[in-house]
């Protein structure tokens, strides 16, 4: 009776994983032997582990992320510009600390999104927010908000951001009204927030995207200072599942902004089933299910990355 009342206060109090974890030692003769103290530390630490993936689960569903990308899961063998040591070390987040941006380009199909949203994900098992946005939707979303009276709101929603992605920046020229709205959104996120930007066009063809030259020199200023250049190379890995069959790369996500494109990969042994085969050990990276700080040991990034 005294312990049924405990695990209702328990609960009460929001101790849902202290609650369950004191019934599963109650039912289990394992834990007798255990003194007071290493009981009570299991306890805590399984309430611990219980907020946390909470946190987790709504952080994730709050950032929309495009794909449900990972970093242990990217393709480091097929040669596309990824350097194995900067991505180790930007998934740590210091350049979210930093309130620095990460810039990724190259062509279709070579996976920005997806190298976009590990990040992202990375930050958000690190403790930050996230945000996922196409930017063609970012500018309608705008000019909505504006009509309806919501835009001061919204601005202020997306300003406490600490990492915003914004993908597929010169999809298509930008007009120069909303040239300028895109303008107040980085600015108020310049030097505060970290923005991870995706595009197709090269560094140097954004400003011609970005409408009237006076804006697209301040949003460029603002968001190629101190960032970190991802460029991408090679050909679309979906076109080379298309001609080599299914198999396996970064996963579900790669799409650059085609929602309807087949999931990108790269031909691979499969099993008597036709599934594809592929060891983790592939990636250099550890089990998916790992926790953050089992990831290996990320060597401080460079202060510029100079690698175009």
């Amino acid at each position: 009776m005294l312990i049924n009342a405990t695990i209702e206060k328990l609960q009460a109090l929001s101790l849902g994983g202290m609650a369950r974890a004191l019934t599963e030692q109650l039912e289990s003769p394992t834990y007798a032997g255990l003194s007071f103290e290493e009981r009570l530390g299991l306890l805590v630490d399984r309430e611990a582990t219980d907020r946390e993936n909470r946190r987790l689960a709504r952080q994730l569903k709050a950032a929309r992320l495009r794909s449900d990308a990972v970093i242990e899961d990217l393709d480091l063998r097929t040669p596309r510009g990824l350097d194995r040591s900067t991505v180790l070390s930007l998934a740590e987040s210091h350049w979210v600390d930093a309130h620095r941006n990460v810039l990724v380009t190259g062509p279709t199909g070579v996976g920005k999104t997806f190298v976009a949203c590990a990040l992202a994900h990375s930050a958000i098992r690190r403790g930050h927010t996230a945000r996922y946005l196409r930017i063609p939707r970012l500018l309608d979303e705008l000019v909505l908000a504006r009509a309806d009276g919501r835009l001061p709101r919204l601005m202020a929603a997306w300003a406490r951001i600490e990492v915003l992605v914004l993908d597929d920046l010169g999809l298509q020229p930008v007009p120069a009204p909303r040239a300028a709205d895109l303008l107040e959104v980085i600015e108020d996120r310049a030097g505060l927030r970290s923005t991870i930007v995706t595009s197709q066009l090269p560094l140097g063809h954004w400003h011609e995207a970005l409408g009237e030259p006076t804006v697209a020199d301040a949003i460029l200023d603002r968001l190629v200072h101190g960032a970190y250049r991802l460029e991408l190379k090679g050909s679309s890995m979906r076109r080379a599942e298309a001609t080599d069959g299914p198999g396996t790369t970064d996963g579900p996500g790669t799409t650059d902004g085609d929602p309807s494109a087949p999931t990108s990969s790269r031909s691979t042994a499969t099993d008597g089933a036709g599934r594809p085969k592929r060891s983790r050990a592939d990636t250099g990276y550890p089990s998916k299910r790992a926790s953050v700080d089992g990831l290996a040991a990320m060597p401080d990034y460079p202060e510029t990355d100079d690698r175009r």
